[in-house]
C-alpha cells in the first residue's frame, strides 16, 4: 500500500528505491522509540501541487527533535524543497508525506550523534474515513506531561495510541477518546477533538495534548466564519450533551463524530458548525 517497485524515498541525502531502503537493527529508535516524525499532506490546486503548511510542520519537527536531544541538520526550507522533489519524483499530487528522523546504533539510554533523515510519500485517503464515527472513552489515558514532552511528535508516544484504538475496535467502536491524568477529555489517538454546544466550539487547552496544525487551522477558519472557540477542561459527561463533535488532524482532516459511548449528539452533522468547518477546510487546502 505504501510503495511499489518504482517508489523513491529520500534517505540521508540520497534518493533510494523504497525496496532497497535499510536501517540498522540496533537503532535506538527501533528499540526504544526515540525518534520524531511528521505527517503532512499535499493537495492539487488550480496553481499546481501545494504542500499544506509545510513550514509549520517542519518547524514542529525541529521542535520535537530538539526536545529529544536529536540534532536535525536539515533546515525547514531544505525539508520543504525536498518534499516537493519527493512528490515530483514519484508523480504524486494528492499525497501523504512522512518525514522520519531516527537514530542509529545505540543501546544506551542517552542521545546519539548518529541521526538519519527519511522522507517518503504515498496516496492515502482520509485516515478515519468519511462516515460519522462511533467513539468510546478509552481506558487508557494520555501520557502525563511530566513524564515526557506530550507536545512533541515522538515515535514512542504512539504506543499509547495503538493501545487505545485497538481497544475501541475490539469493542465494536470506530475510534477512542482519551482522557488526561485528571479525567478531563484530552484528544483522540491521532487527532485533536472539538465539540459544539449552544453555538460555541470547545476543545482541550494545550498542555496535555499535541499542538495540532490542523487544530490551529480550525481556529483560523472558525474566526473567519464568526464561530467562537473556547479552550477549556471538560469531562466526558459534558460531551454527552453536545450538539456535535469532530476530530481534526492532517491524516484525518476534519472527521465527523456521531456518538460517544453510544450517546448520539443533538444535531445532524449537516447542521453543525463542524460540517461548515469541514467544507471550509477543504476549500483552504485546495487553494495555493
Amino acid at each position: 500500500m505504501y510503495f511499489n517497485k518504482e517508489t523513491l524515498l529520500f534517505l540521508d541525502g540520497e534518493w533510494v528505491n523504497a525496496q532497497d531502503g535499510k536501517t540498522n537493527l540496533y537503532s535506538q529508535t527501533l528499540h526504544y522509540g526515540a525518534g520524531v516524525f511528521e505527517g503532512i499532506r499535499s493537495y492539487k490546486t488550480d496553481k499546481g501541487v501545494s504542500v499544506f503548511k509545510a513550514k509549520e510542520h517542519f518547524k514542529r519537527l525541529h521542535y520535537s527533535a530538539e526536545k529529544m536531544h536529536i540534532k536535525l541538520k536539515y533546515s525547514v526550507e531544505e525539508l520543504t524543497d525536498l518534499s516537493y522533489e519527493l512528490l515530483e519524483r514519484n508523480n504524486l499530487v494528492d499525497a501523504y508525506i512522512r518525514p522520519l528522523v531516527y537514530l542509529g546504533e545505540n543501546m544506551a539510554l542517552q542521545p546519539t550523534e548518529d541521526v538519519h533523515v527519511m522522507l517518503c510519500a504515498w496516496e492515502w485517503g482520509r485516515y478515519l474515513g468519511d462516515t460519522q464515527l462511533k467513539l468510546m472513552t478509552s481506558s487508557f489515558q494520555r501520557p502525563n506531561p511530566k513524564s515526557c514532552f506530550v507536545e512533541a511528535k515522538v515515535s514512542g508516544h504512539y504506543t499509547n495510541s495503538i493501545l487505545a484504538t485497538t481497544e475501541a475496535k475490539q469493542k465494536g467502536f470506530d475510534e477512542a477518546l482519551l482522557l488526561d491524568m485528571n479525567e478531563n477529555v484530552a484528544e483522540g489517538p491521532g487527532a485533536n477533538f472539538f465539540f459544539e454546544k449552544d453555538g460555541k466550539l470547545c476543545t482541550a487547552p494545550l498542555g496535555n495534548i499535541l499542538s495540532g496544525i490542523t487544530r490551529q487551522t480550525i481556529f483560523e477558519l472558525a474566526e473567519d466564519l464568526g464561530f467562537e472557540v473556547v479552550e477549556k477542561f471538560f469531562k466526558v459527561e459534558e460531551v454527552y450533551q453536545a450538539d456535535g463533535a469532530f476530530f481534526t488532524g492532517t491524516a484525518a482532516e476534519v472527521a465527523a463524530v456521531g456518538s460517544l459511548d453510544n450517546h448520539s449528539f443533538n444535531l445532524p452533522w449537516e447542521k453543525t458548525m463542524g460540517y461548515q468547518l469541514a467544507k471550509a477546510y477543504q476549500n483552504c487546502v485546495h487553494t495555493k
